[in-house]
C-alpha cells in the first residue's frame, strides 16, 4: 500500500464528471491496484475513488505533476498534484479477514455447551436437529423429560419466532418427540417479537454471551 500526503485537485472524467479544488489530501494506493481520495474529516468515506481493474499512470517530478488512474470503461481520475508531504510505501500481506464474535454459530455451540442455561436438569439432544423444513438449532429435554426446540438468534425478531414455529408444527407431528415446547433464545429480542412467542406459547430467553464465554461474571457486577 502507498500513502502519499499532498495538495492536489482531482479531476473524474467518465459517464459523470466531479471536480475536486486544490486541497490536502490523502491518496491510497492499494496493492488491488485501486486508489482512492481522502479528506480529514469524512471518517472512511473517500471523496472520490477509482476500482480495479484499472491502469496507473504515475507522471511526478519532484512531488509535482499528475496521476491518471484509467479504468477497463475508460473513465479516469485525474490527480494534479502540487506538492508532496508524505510519500511511502508498506506491504501488509495477505490479511487474515475480520473474525466475528457473538455471531449465531458461537451462540449455538456455547448454549449447547451450557445447556444448563435454559433450567437446571436440561440435557442436549443434539445440535442441528433435521427436519423436512431445516435444521432445529437445538433439540433439547428439560427436566420433566418434555422435547424442547431452541432457536438461537443474535437479534430476536418476528422472523426467528415464525420460524421456530414453523418447526414446532413439524414436531408436534412426530409421536416419539411430541408433545414438543419451543424456547427463543437471542443476545437481544425486540418487543414486537417477545408479543408474537408469548401468542404462540413460546418461551423468550435472553442469553449474555460475555457469561456464556466465561469473560464475565454477572456476579460481580455493581449494577
Amino acid at each position: 500500500m502507498r500513502l502519499v500526503i499532498a495538495r492536489c485537485s482531482v479531476d473524474y472524467v467518465g459517464r459523470l464528471t466531479a471536480h475536486l479544488p486544490m486541497a490536502p489530501r490523502l491518496l491510497l494506493v492499494k496493492a488491488d491496484g485501486s486508489v482512492s481520495v481522502h479528506a480529514d474529516d469524512r471518517a472512511y468515506k473517500p471523496l472520490n475513488w477509482m476500482t480495479p481493474p484499472c491502469s496507473f499512470k504515475d507522471e511526478l517530478v519532484d512531488g509535482v505533476g499528475t496521476w491518471t488512474v484509467t479504468n477497463k470503461a475508460g473513465e479516469q481520475l485525474i490527480i494534479t498534484i502540487e506538492s508532496v508531504e508524505h510519500d511511502s510505501s508498506h506491504e501488509l500481506g495477505v490479511d487474515p479477514g475480520l473474525q466475528k464474535d457473538g455471531v449465531e454459530a458461537e451462540l449455538q455451540r456455547l448454549l449447547a455447551l451450557h445447556v444448563e442455561t435454559f433450567g437446571a436438569g436440561w440435557s442436549l439432544v443434539r445440535r442441528e436437529y433435521p427436519t423436512a423444513i431445516g435444521p432445529v438449532d437445538l433439540l433439547c429435554r428439560d427436566a420433566d423429560g418434555t422435547t424442547v426446540a431452541v432457536e438461537v438468534k443474535r437479534r430476536g425478531e418476528i422472523d426467528g419466532v415464525e420460524q421456530l414455529t414453523r418447526y414446532l408444527e413439524l414436531l408436534n407431528r412426530d409421536p416419539l418427540l411430541a408433545p414438543v415446547r419451543g424456547v427463543f433464545a437471542a443476545q437481544e429480542i425486540k418487543p414486537q417479537a417477545r408479543v408474537l412467542a408469548g401468542d404462540r406459547g413460546i418461551e423468550c430467553l435472553t442469553v449474555d454471551y460475555a457469561v456464556l464465554k466465561g469473560t464475565d461474571d454477572p456476579s460481580q457486577r455493581l449494577f
